[in-house]
């Protein structure tokens, strides 16, 4: 990836989270990442949708969405994700 391809963690902060399909499931309000390779393991939403609620997803501690960063297929004006991916 060349450096001006380059996206930082915290540009993707308050971007917000779509499906393939246009349905809306929140906000990044944050990232976790393994912190010896810097691979990002999962985004945790916020300003989550009614829709992201019936999903049953896995949550944290403080009952934030997480969503496996595996599951983001294009990063631009929106994180668009691949549903299929997480459910």
């Amino acid at each position: 990836m060349a450096e001006e391809e380059k996206k930082y963690s915290k540009q993707l902060l308050g971007k917000t989270v779509v499906t393939k399909s246009g349905k809306k499931f929140g906000e990044i309000g944050n990232i976790t990442f393994e912190t010896r390779t810097g691979e990002l393991i999962q985004i945790i939403l916020k300003n989550t949708t009614p829709y992201i609620e019936n999903l049953n997803l896995e949550k944290d501690t403080s009952g934030s969405v997480l969503i496996p960063f595996s599951s983001v297929i294009a990063i631009g004006d929106f994180v668009v994700v691949s549903e299929e991916d997480i459910i």
